[in-house]
């Protein structure tokens, strides 16, 4: 499985699609097939649910050494976000010094250029969260 068709096919990684049961009515991110808290009784009764893509900013840190494989300048920020529906989320986020960053600060989530692959030069693409202006 190459790249590109991984990122095409999963479509919760371009639309922020989540799933919420429909027994307690609890969401999820990425989507499951069974809610931890119901179990049994969810089975075939978990729903898509589109996410808002808006949050607030729980906790962050600066990275310094990426993974050899990331092309990324350093150092960036990642954050863990929780989104409005109580989904929790780690992503890049971008467009704002470190300094500037706060717990509790508004962010969105974004698709954004993640990289390319290959000498065919083929993008991917992603979400990364910026700051809510």
């Amino acid at each position: 499985m190459t790249t590109p068709r991984f990122w095409r096919e999963i479509e919760q990684r371009y639309r922020g699609i989540g799933v919420q049961c429909e027994n307690c009515s609890r969401v999820y991110f990425p989507p499951r097939e069974i809610c931890p808290h119901c179990r049994r009784k969810s089975f075939g009764r978990m729903k898509e649910k589109e996410l808002s893509g808006k949050g607030k900013i729980l906790t962050y840190t600066k990275v310094h050494e990426p993974h050899p494989e990331y092309k990324m300048l350093t150092p960036y920020i990642m954050a863990i976000i929780e989104m409005e529906e109580n989904v929790r989320l780690t992503g890049h986020l971008v467009d704002i010094d470190y300094e500037d960053v706060k717990p509790g600060m508004e962010v969105e989530v974004t698709m954004r250029r993640l990289g390319e692959e290959s000498p065919k030069g083929i993008i991917y693409y992603g979400y990364k969260l910026v700051p809510v202006k």
